[in-house]
């Protein structure tokens, strides 16, 4: 099986936004968030701060910055991750939202994903999960803590940039190469 987890470019955005509709159905589920009844779902305007520098501006806290990232497995999409930096010093990420296919799952390819992203974005991490969703709790907990030998934290807390809302946020170092980021 080939694997690939590549910095999305433009070009790739449309093919996010492909899997992105996959992605909120599924999330649907924890959110509470109905599909439209009578319309596509479009969710390019959910993610557009990841690619657009003006986007991000208006909607994230300054400093942030987006780094989106595709999954190809075989040579055909199969999944994204959206990291988040938010903040260059200390190098803090965030990974916002995170998706592999429904046909790829419980194969190992999530986590070597997210051990690919570790790596490459080395520094702080925080990663978020909503309180109903049990299914990415169990599998943040098991992927960082193999990723880190059981040195992470995790709380419930409340996120002044998500409106308040609760959420479960494992927090954990890690060195990484730094071969990719743009540093601006």
């Amino acid at each position: 099986m080939g694997l690939e987890i590549v910095p999305a470019s433009e070009a790739d955005h449309r093919v996010v936004d492909d899997l992105a509709r996959f992605y909120i159905h599924d999330m649907a589920v924890y959110a509470g968030w109905a599909c439209p009844a009578e319309e596509l779902l479009e969710p390019g305007h959910w993610f557009a701060s990841y690619w657009d520098p003006a986007a991000a501006a208006r909607t994230w806290p300054p400093g942030w910055r987006g780094f989106p990232f595709l999954l190809r497995v075989d040579g055909q999409p199969g999944g994204f991750a959206l990291v988040k930096r938010l903040r260059a010093v200390p190098r803090t990420y965030d990974m916002g939202e995170f998706f592999v296919a429904r046909q790829h799952r419980r194969r190992g390819i999530g986590r070597r994903m997210a051990t690919v992203l570790f790596h490459t974005l080395g520094g702080r991490w925080e990663v978020r999960e909503m309180p109903a969703n049990i299914p990415a709790q169990r599998f943040w907990r098991r992927v960082i803590a193999e990723y880190t030998g059981g040195a992470f934290t995790e709380a419930r807390e409340a996120f002044a940039a998500y409106g308040e809302r609760e959420f479960i946020v494992q927090r954990f170092c890690c060195g990484g190469e730094r071969s990719w980021p743009p540093a601006a």
